[in-house]
């Protein structure tokens, strides 16, 4: 382009200064414009907008993705809600356990339709995004490529024009120079055509075509960007247009789903919370009336449970001397008519409802009181001579003993301790109902000597049986005073056992007994025993 200017400043100088000077400043006025409007770099100025509106197309794009998404979400949630409706099995099929109107039944009619419903309500939505709004959005997208294809076929054509004008005016301005350059150098061989007059003439008919054609360019390029920026703006209001179109339809969705819930909640919450209740109640036969009064276990009746054979003779503690360790334990005891002296380890039937040791009464021998006077206040029962009469034997060598008939001929026997004088007198009283004989002592005898060991020692086994528990063992006062009180009630017992060698014993089959040992009452059961004292029995 300078040289083509350079070649016009040139050709001008034949003429006059007047009309040089009025073509130098329309070659610079063109020059300005030529440099501002169709620079080599802006030969396909329509490439922005091609690029811009493909920005378009592709937002569009993504918007149509986010409506399908919107449209799918909708139908998903109108199918699981068809689904949830069908959970709702209605009429019950429990029977006739709830009321058939007016109650929880008519409430789960209305939760299934009305959830059904909710389906329809997002059902509506989906179709309506999918059929209105997506397809505007696509026919909106396929408008861009339309308008991309216009850009291209009306700027891209002229562009190509201007490319080929300027490729030609090269070519001619070329050719102007070599014409000049063989005027200069060989003007004898300038012919016709290479006249530098004939060329300059071509150029400049050159240029001229090339001005038209970028003309032309420059026109369909304000033409299309005039339309491009009326077509934006008709994108931007299809995009407002299919929103609001979608928020129309997402309130009115929403405004009828809510609807439907706030009835299903009125629906519920206007329900009695008794009138079920009250239905079934009255129509069911088989429920317990509330004023039925509870049953009391005191109250309860059944056969012999007044019998005086299950009624106890006796209850409260007493401690029983242990065989081995020689100290008392006390404990819960029961003595029943039918002749046993139980030990349980606790008063409470449901604690203890076994008892632990028993004696039978009518195989034993009660020994005579401790007296009021002294420290402690027990008193003893011997078991028969073979080991009868009790059902806890202590050591399993003395079971044997008691099996074999081994040992040292005489029964076992047991020491009970009570609280206080008055509390022992009234279980001796009931004890001695209930053994086969019992013994007196009218006065306490001091006795010494190995005779007097040997009876303190009768009816225990020896120290190598062990010791069945450990336990704090009595004081040394009380252990004497027990084995004198222990050898005058074996003393007493051996010049019974010599009185009575010829009497029948007491049978435990019937509850038996012989009229010198024993009286019955009159609930056949013993109610007093022989008694005889230790004086009578020396005398």
């Amino acid at each position: 382009m300078n040289e083509t200017f350079s070649i016009s400043r040139a050709t001008s100088t034949s003429r006059p200064a007047s009309r040089a000077s009025r073509h130098g400043s329309t070659v610079s006025r063109s020059q300005s414009l030529i440099k501002k409007n169709i620079a080599p770099h802006d030969l396909r100025p329509s490439d922005i907008l091609i690029e811009r509106f493909a920005a378009w197309k592709a937002i569009v794009k993504q918007l149509i993705s986010y409506f399908e998404g919107i449209a799918d979400i909708e139908n998903n949630v109108a199918r699981e809600m068809t689904k949830l409706a069908g959970v709702i099995q209605v009429p019950f099929r429990a029977g006739n356990q709830f009321l058939g109107e007016g109650g929880l039944q008519d409430i789960f009619y209305g939760i299934r339709d009305k959830t059904r419903a909710i389906a329809d309500q997002h059902a509506n939505l989906g179709r309506t995004v999918d059929g209105s709004i997506v397809q505007h959005l696509q026919k909106l997208r396929a408008e861009i490529k339309a308008h991309i294809k216009n850009i291209q076929n009306d700027t891209g054509k002229l562009a190509t024009a201007v490319a080929k004008e300027r490729e030609l005016s090269e070519k001619f301005i070329g050719d102007l120079g070599t014409t000049i350059a063989i005027l200069k150098n060989t003007p004898m061989q300038v012919t016709a055509r290479s006249d530098p007059y004939v060329a300059n003439q071509a150029v400049s008919r050159q240029l001229v075509k090339q001005v038209h054609t970028e003309n032309a360019l420059q026109k369909s390029l304000l033409l299309t960007q005039a339309s491009s920026a009326m077509f934006e703006a008709s994108l931007i209001q299809a995009l407002q247009s299919a929103w609001a179109t979608f928020n129309e339809w997402r309130t009115r969705m929403d405004t009828s789903v809510g609807d439907i819930w706030n009835n299903l909640h009125h629906d519920m919450s206007a329900l009695p919370p008794d009138r079920e209740w009250i239905s079934f109640a009255a129509r069911e036969d088989h429920l317990v009336d509330p004023e039925t009064p509870l049953r009391d276990p005191q109250a309860i009746s059944y056969p012999s449970k007044d019998d005086p054979s299950v009624i106890p003779v006796h209850t409260g503690l007493l401690e029983r001397k242990k065989r081995y360790t020689r100290t008392y334990r006390e404990s819960y005891y029961v003595l029943t008519p039918a002749g046993f002296l139980h030990e349980y380890a606790s008063s409470d039937p449901a604690l203890a409802d076994k008892p632990l040791f028993s004696l039978f009464l009518p195989m034993c021998t009660l020994g005579p009181p401790s007296s009021q006077s002294a420290k402690s206040h027990k008193f003893h029962i011997e078991e028969r001579k073979d080991g009868t009469g009790t059902t806890h034997s202590g050591s399993f060598k003395s079971l044997r003993n008691s099996i074999t008939r081994r040992g040292n001929g005489s029964g076992r026997a047991w020491s009970f301790r009570a609280r206080s004088h008055e509390d022992m007198m009234e279980w001796w009283n009931d004890i001695r109902m209930l053994c086969a004989r019992y013994l007196v002592a009218s006065e306490q005898m001091e006795r010494s000597g190995p005779v007097a060991a040997a009876v303190r020692a009768a009816g225990y086994t020896s120290d190598e049986e062990g010791v069945e528990e450990t336990e704090d063992e009595g004081s040394s006062v009380e252990e004497e005073q027990e084995e004198e009180d222990e050898a005058m009630y074996v003393e007493a017992r051996d010049m019974a056992d010599e009185d009575d060698a010829g009497l029948p014993e007491y049978s435990n089959h019937g509850h038996g007994t012989t009229a010198r040992e024993m009286e019955h009452g009159a609930n056949g059961y013993p109610v007093r025993g022989r008694r005889r004292s230790v004086v009578e029995d020396a005398a």
